[in-house]
């Protein structure tokens, strides 16, 4: 039996250790997409909310900023979202309550939500409001008790990066 493989595709003979890094750098792509990226003023922001709210739960839209843009390097892709900012529920409630639509949270922004569960259960419920990432906290509000679902209610990584976000500046 030979070292080499031969792809199927375009029938171009492989060595087994090309073979391994392509196998790698998927493995590696499928880990990065179950992270999630926060920052720790973020995180430390939402469970002090959180804990100030109980016994009343906390439901906020969070936005993320491209790694790329943050002044440090992060070591990340400069596309990879890392959540930083949150949209305040109240916003524009008045015209979602007559239009029926979420004026409150900027076009595009959004698409990751901040829930609290102050009875638990440390998991999603059908009663939660989704997105394509929520962070949910649970009592006693540390960072042990915060994780990060996808819509399915998966479990996904959560990584806190110690990364302040860059200067937003009004034109």
């Amino acid at each position: 039996m030979s070292d080499e493989t031969t792809a199927p595709d375009d029938e171009t003979p492989l060595d087994a250790e090309a073979t391994a890094e392509r196998a790698t750098d998927g493995e590696a792509a499928d880990t990065e997409r179950r992270r999630v990226h926060v920052t720790r003023g973020l995180v430390d922001l939402l469970l002090d909310m959180a804990e100030d709210a109980e016994p009343s739960s906390v439901n906020l839209v969070l936005a993320p900023t491209p790694a790329g843009e943050f002044d440090a390097d992060l070591g990340l892709d400069p596309e990879t979202p890392v959540l930083t900012h949150f949209y305040m529920a109240e916003a524009g409630q008045s015209v979602s309550a007559v239009f029926g639509m979420d004026l409150g949270t900027p076009a595009g922004r959004g698409r990751a939500r901040f829930l609290t569960h102050p009875q638990g259960p440390f998991e999603l419920t059908e009663r939660d409001d989704l997105a394509a990432v929520v962070l949910l906290a649970v009592p006693p509000w540390e960072r042990r008790t915060l994780a990060a679902f996808d819509r399915a209610g998966r479990k996904l990584e959560l990584a806190v990066l110690d990364a302040e976000p860059p200067q937003e500046k009004l034109d």
